[in-house]
């Protein structure tokens, strides 16, 4: 019997599944990666030496004012570590600098002070200036040109208003904008909630460009680099972690370029050999990206990737904060079936995009080929139940309905942690 121990919340559990069913596990080589610096000596190697860009001790000198912009809390960026250490540079090359923090939720609810606190530490939150971006306060938003796929592009009024806007962020596989970190601060970060929509249309989310890993030719990747640049994104930190959410390396400079060198570290990590299996397991990292059933989708893409048409997955996450999205959640739980769903969404015009639309296109589209299991003791079952998926407490009672489903030998494929890797 092969024991497998998975994240769950702020947590892990083990998992068994016999030896004989086992076709393989599938890791993110991130977690072998060995890191010859501390956390901090490898933010500050890559401040030292930026790509493409010159150091940001140069580009603040002679500024009066300045935004940083960084993740919400839906993403576990070490901003404890990251926004200390960018911030004593700063002050010591401008201690006059005026800087303020803008959290970049995209389209999601804005961060508690709580989160913020265990996001980026309790000294930072107290002395720092910080400002929650809200993409449907449209006081807030200027209109600052046409993206590339035609939609409107509007912008957080303080990003166009500074003198210097920075970036920092993390850097994993994406499930349709290809990759996270660099230009995604800005597009879906600090973007209005039309432009966000337009952006995650049904016409590009449905694009085989539009897929973990890829950024060539992927049209999510281009709008966004579009408003990286319209908005003047001068200088990005991203960092890559491991599965316990350390730094194990980072990239500092261009917004385009370091972001790209980073993509090339990540998937020379990320990179798995594809299996075909009949039971799938993912999780989606723990916490906090496994708060809630939308963030869950990403996890299951992995899963999807590798498992049979007809078959099974089983999702591990803990799903605590309910659906994440209440049209995510109304558009699959109001719907006969999956398929009524894709059905419906590839008539939306672009223009026309609804909120959370591309996250239930991503679940339809999964569910229609495959029956889902989520495994969770911390959201309510009928709430997964009405979302066209199936629920189980423990991680046993999902392997065995799915035995059950799919027979006694059945292959299984584990991946512990379905956002960290790229099948291909």
């Amino acid at each position: 019997m092969a024991t497998i121990k998975v994240p769950y919340s702020k947590t892990h559990l083990s998992i068994e599944i016999p030896d004989k069913n086992l076709e393989g596990i599938l890791e993110s080589n991130a977690s072998e990666f060995i890191a010859n610096k501390s956390q901090t000596e490898i933010v500050n190697h890559a401040l030292n030496h930026p790509i493409g860009s010159k150091k940001l001790e140069e580009l603040v000198i002679g500024k009066k004012n300045m935004i940083i912009i960084t993740s919400d809390h839906t993403r576990p960026v070490p901003s404890h570590i990251t926004l200390p250490i960018m911030i004593k540079r700063i002050r010591k090359a401008n201690p006059c600098i005026d800087i303020k923090i803008l959290i970049a939720t995209g389209y999601h609810r804005p961060t508690t002070k709580e989160e913020l606190i265990f996001k980026c530490g309790e000294e930072i939150v107290k002395n720092e200036k910080f400002v929650m971006h809200f993409s449907k306060e449209k006081d807030t938003l200027t209109k600052v040109g046409i993206l590339p796929s035609g939609g409107e592009l509007w912008l957080n009024k303080l990003v166009m208003e500074t003198e210097l806007l920075i970036a920092e962020g993390f850097i994993e596989p994406h499930f349709f904008a290809g990759f996270s970190g660099g230009r995604k601060s800005i597009l879906p970060g600090v973007a209005g909630a039309k432009t966000v929509l337009n952006n995650h249309c049904s016409k590009f989310i449905a694009s085989n460009y539009a897929r973990t890993g890829i950024l060539e030719n992927n049209p999510i990747h281009e709008d966004m680099l579009y408003a990286a640049k319209t908005a003047k994104l001068a200088f990005i930190l991203n960092v890559v972690i491991d599965s316990e959410k350390k730094v194990i390396n980072a990239f500092a400079g261009d917004y385009k370029i370091a972001h790209e060198k980073g993509c090339e570290f990540v998937t020379s990590l990320a990179k798995v050999d594809k299996i075909q299996v009949d039971i799938a397991v993912s999780t989606n990292g723990g916490y906090p990206l496994d708060q809630n059933i939308y963030q869950a989708v990403k996890g299951m893409t992995a899963a999807e990737a590798i498992c049979k048409e007809g078959g099974v997955i089983i999702m591990i996450a803990a799903c605590n904060d309910g659906h994440g999205g209440q049209s995510f959640y109304e558009n699959m739980a109001e719907a006969k079936n999956p398929k009524e769903v894709l059905e419906k969404v590839l008539k939306i015009p672009a223009n026309e995009t609804i909120p959370d639309q591309w996250e239930f296109q991503i679940l339809a589209r999964i569910l229609s080929k495959h029956r889902v299991i989520m495994v969770t003791d911390l959201c309510d079952p009928q709430m997964i139940k009405a979302m066209h998926m199936e629920h189980a407490y423990t991680f046993e009672e999902a392997l065995n309905r799915a035995f059950r489903i799919k027979g006694a030998d059945a292959k299984v494929g584990v991946i512990p942690d379905g956002v960290s890797v790229i099948v291909k």
